[in-house]
């Protein structure tokens, strides 16, 4: 992180080509994205404004996909450990309800490990999240303790 005086912090990185790519966040709170112009690293190529629910989807396009290999690498290594994704669909009983009101754990002996929603992921939520329509819950488990989670996440 590089201290800017007067405008804020900047975080970058080298890719494998030797671009610098970054992100400025500003002192009122504001992100730019920012790409450095491949002959000169010192020089901006490129520039762009995001917002707050920008920089979430942003980094969650790049953050999901690698929390799910994680997940499925890590089970790896455990054997009889699973993980998947199921969908909340609009005919749930859980819609409108909290995590705590499925007793996942009790019930299924799998634990929710994330939730993705519009893009952003809530990472090991607690009891208390609420469930909508057309999220992605992620969950650990044995196959059966899975085939028993969908059904609650279905049916009740």
């Amino acid at each position: 992180m590089t201290r800017l005086p007067g405008i804020g912090t900047k975080q970058e990185f080298v890719t494998g080509d030797g671009r610098r790519v970054g992100v400025l966040t500003h002192r009122d709170g504001h992100r730019e994205l920012l790409l450095a112009a491949r002959d000169d690293p010192d020089s901006c190529a490129a520039t762009v404004p995001m917002t707050e629910t920008e920089c979430n989807a942003l980094g969650t396009l790049l953050g999901a996909p690698n929390l799910v290999a994680k997940l499925q690498d890590q089970q790896r290594e455990v054997e009889g450990v699973n993980t998947a994704q199921f969908p909340i669909a609009s005919g749930s009983p859980y819609v409108g309800r909290p995590l705590g009101d499925t007793a996942m754990r009790t019930r299924a002996g799998t634990s929710i490990v994330a939730v993705v929603r519009d893009h952003v992921v809530s990472p090991s939520p607690r009891p208390d999240f609420v469930f909508a329509a057309g999220d992605l819950v992620v969950i650990v488990g044995t196959g059966e303790g899975l085939k028993q989670a969908a059904e609650i996440l279905e049916a009740g």
